[in-house]
């Protein structure tokens, strides 16, 4: 059976329902079937919907809605897929060797072909060669991951920092107590959902697109506040079922100050200091949370040291990380109000990302023009820079929207 199965508790058993997602409703037994000639019911043709496993029978790849990422196929070992298109060329290369023995030396071709397809059913890592397999990439490198981060990440200092030293720090750590759960701060454009593309690039090859890496966005997958018993089961079977088949899986949730708290409460369990929980061990994922949340403490600190004629980079982690997690903590509009997350210090660091200001926006559209296959036009530059908003409103100092809407600006001067 071709279908998404998941290793857990030493039993296999159907892949779950994306959180959000409602179950197909059940069909009843015995409804439209003729009498077989046996007297029996004629047991009706799995239909093509049901291809790639979806057990919810739907025209979909698998039986998430509206998901960015979907599960992953397990193979008994190693977390790997069943690898049924490069399992079907090996066995095509069996059935067509009674053509091409006449051509070659018939034993030392049929010895040859056994030897291909024995290997690969009995050899995980043959199958990692042509898929993406979990245990594939076991360590990060460091000076990788610092590289991008200081290619494509501007005016981040303290996220640079951060960043770095946290995730090739568990990465590298074989026996990690608990999962690595970073919280990401800061205005809209400021380079959140950039860094978690960064982490996830340097972990997995695949980066987002990565069977071992999940999206969530609270306003798409938990849009309904009634419906939030449901989500938190969803939720809580899907790290559950997902961990399970690959130790090293990434969470990503996006606007966590729009997610109910109940729900993020729920989360709790997984990122706590258990060797396991029903048989599953969370040790080794990792958990990454961006928000809003606090940005506007971020910006206080920021304009402070601005005023004062001091260099951004002179701000220091300690002088806002504990105001900064104080803050979503008291915010009755954010997703962490009165967390138990942040009660128990459950998150391991708590990240600001700084407004951006005029230099740095002028660095990301230099990116864009170049990553466009574009000779760096100063000139370009510095107009598109200049279309851009500014606050606070007699200073001007930092970006409304950050680097988020440069690139489309830029298409206006690249309009064929």
């Amino acid at each position: 059976m071709n279908e998404w199965k998941y290793r857990y508790l030493g039993e296999t058993r159907p892949a779950l329902p994306y959180p959000g997602d409602e179950a197909a409703p059940a069909r009843k037994a015995g409804k439209g079937r003729a009498p077989h000639k046996d007297g029996g019911r004629r047991r009706r043709r799995r239909s093509a919907r049901y291809k790639d496993g979806d057990p919810g029978g739907r025209d979909r790849k698998c039986s998430l809605a509206v998901a960015p990422v979907c599960g992953r196929r397990e193979n008994a070992r190693d977390g790997a897929g069943p690898g049924m298109k490069l399992g079907r060329a090996a066995l095509a290369l069996v059935l067509l060797a009674p053509l091409v023995v006449r051509a070659v030396e018939p034993i030392s071709l049929g010895l040859a072909l056994a030897g291909v397809l024995t290997g690969y059913m009995s050899y995980p890592r043959l199958y990692c060669l042509f898929a993406e397999c979990c245990s594939q990439k076991q360590s990060l490198s460091r000076d990788a991951l610092q590289k991008d981060l200081d290619s494509k990440l501007f005016g981040q200092h303290l996220a640079k920092k951060v960043i770095l030293n946290a995730v090739s720090g568990f990465i590298s750590n074989p026996k990690p107590k608990k999962p690595l759960t970073l919280s990401l701060h800061g205005w809209t454009g400021t380079g959140k959902n950039f860094v978690s593309k960064i982490i996830a690039e340097n972990i997995y090859e695949g980066g987002l697109n990565s069977d071992y890496v999940h999206l969530f966005v609270a306003t798409l997958h938990f849009p309904h506040i009634s419906n939030i018993t449901l989500y938190k089961d969803q939720l809580q079977s899907w790290i559950r079922g997902n961990v399970s088949a690959c130790a090293r899986s990434i969470f990503i949730f996006d606007e966590m100050d729009k997610m109910h708290a109940g729900l993020i409460d729920a989360i709790k369990p997984y990122l706590d200091y258990y060797d396991n929980l029903d048989g599953v061990s969370y040790q080794k994922a990792v958990f990454i949370f961006l928000s809003n949340a606090g940005a506007e403490r971020i910006t206080d600190v920021a304009l402070d040291f601005w005023r004062s004629g001091k260099q951004r980079e002179e701000i220091k982690l300690r002088d806002m990380e504990h105001a900064l997690s104080v803050s979503a903590f008291n915010n009755k509009n954010s997703g962490f109000w009165h967390s138990s997350l942040i009660d128990r210090n459950l998150i391991d660091y708590f990240v600001p990302f700084l407004p951006l200001e005029y230099k740095h926006l002028k660095m990301c559209i230099r990116v864009e023009m170049q990553s466009r296959g574009y000779k760096v036009d100063e000139d370009i530059v510095s107009r598109v820079a200049e279309e851009m908003t500014f606050f606070p409103k007699e200073e001007r100092v930092f970006s409304d929207k950050g680097c988020k809407t440069v690139f489309t600006k830029l298409d206006y001067y690249y309009d064929d």
